[in-house]
């Protein structure tokens, strides 16, 4: 086996419960994004482009689909004789599934996976974010401080900083503090959940973490503090680029929202950093006569007759004459019939919504989801905070 100087560990086991229904089959890296992608690609994508070919990635919750995704990491070029992509899943022992207990315990349980590359550094990082990255540049940062962990940081929202990792930093860039999920922050400089480890220093630090049972055998609310604790050089690698944690339903639609936004701040599939995935070759797409479509993203396979406006429309998506898509989220596969109305939704992979049926929140700024698979009826009764209009008023809204 080849010494690798850097691997990397790849969390993709959450459950993803804030995304409700979006879940229920499928776990939260494997949620699809931007019209033909699946939120996991970007991670991967990132490891590609910054030369990361060895990446273990760690599955636990609905692995299914994720696992058919990823499969041998062809579209990621990481189909490789050594190294490449790596599944791990938990393991029997004694006859009993030994589930990963936390994001530590997680990367401990694979140590042995981690040893026979010999690697002087680990890069841990989560396949639920949505950003480009080019992690050689954090690297060259770690080495430049001579650090033992690097932490990928960025500012958020003053009102979202309970839900991060909250640092304070001196003016060299090295963490003084670190608690996570604080319920009053005293920062808003967050951890991305990306973090950069000397391997054998992160060796001794997980086997200190399982040792201890009173620890929730994390990286945020125990390896981190523990290292602090201790004395660790650790360092904050501040990042200026898009970045989004899409772990909530609010999260997601904003940042498919943005995706339509003028200024461009997240661009999918740059020619200098391409976004890889494994997506198949659909048809090509019909836009009838009827259609109207403005400031949205329509994708392969789509057959549009209808009003669709500033929305992402997934792969193989029909959509009926007489119908309104405006400000939502259309998953592959949905079939939305004649005069339909989607207003602020996200709708789930293979749904169909029948002729006449309304969904969406029309009186206030919720947004309104529904689960893959399901079939919406024009009285739509079993759909919270609907609101139905003629068509003929959100038509004149658009304008």
């Amino acid at each position: 086996m080849k010494q690798t100087e850097c691997v990397a560990m790849l969390l993709a086991g959450g459950e993803g419960r804030r995304l409700g229904v979006l879940t229920t089959n499928t776990a939260k890296p494997a949620v699809h994004f931007g019209g033909k992608y699946r939120i996991i690609d970007f991670t991967l994508s990132n490891c590609t482009n910054s030369g990361i070919d060895t990446v273990g990635v760690l599955t636990q919750y609905q692995p299914m689909t994720l696992h058919d995704h990823i499969g041998a990491g062809d579209p990621w070029d990481l189909n490789r004789e050594e190294g490449g992509v790596t599944m791990l899943a938990p393991k029997m022992e004694n006859n009993k599934m030994n589930w990963y207990k936390g994001t530590a315990n997680a990367v401990y349980q694979n140590i042995s996976f981690i040893e026979q590359y010999e690697p002087e550094y680990v890069l841990i990082i989560s396949g639920d974010h949505i950003y480009n990255m080019d992690y050689r540049e954090m690297l060259e940062f770690h080495k430049m401080n001579q650090a033992e962990a690097t932490i990928s940081v960025i500012q958020v929202k003053w009102e979202e900083a309970s839900r991060f990792g909250i640092m304070n930093i001196d003016h060299g860039n090295r963490v003084k503090d670190f608690v996570e999920k604080p319920a009053k922050p005293e920062s808003n400089l967050a951890s991305m959940g990306i973090y950069i480890f000397n391997w054998q220093v992160l060796k001794s630090y997980l086997t200190q973490d399982e040792n201890d049972l009173e620890s929730s055998n994390d990286f945020g609310k125990n390896i981190i503090p523990g290292m602090l604790q201790q004395g660790a050089k650790l360092f904050a690698y501040p990042f200026k680029g898009y970045w989004k944690d899409v772990g909530t339903v609010d999260s997601l639609w904003e940042s498919h929202m943005d995706l339509l936004e003028k200024d461009g701040r997240m661009v999918l599939n740059n020619m200098d950093w391409p976004l890889y995935t494994n997506c198949g070759n659909p048809a090509s797409q019909y836009i009838a006569p009827s259609a109207q479509i403005s400031q949205s993203m329509i994708n392969e396979g789509c057959s549009i007759f209808g009003v669709v406006d500033h929305s992402v429309v997934f792969c193989n998506v029909e959509i009926g004459e007489g119908s309104l898509i405006r400000d939502s989220i259309i998953m592959p596969g949905v079939k939305i019939g004649k005069n339909a109305v989607v207003h602020k939704a996200i709708i789930g992979e293979g749904t169909v919504v029948r002729d006449g049926a309304v969904v969406g929140d029309f009186e206030g700024e919720s947004i309104s989801v529904v689960g893959e698979g399901e079939v919406v009826y024009k009285d739509a009764d079993k759909l919270p905070k609907i609101f139905v209009p003629k068509n003929k008023v959100l038509l004149e809204r658009i304008g």
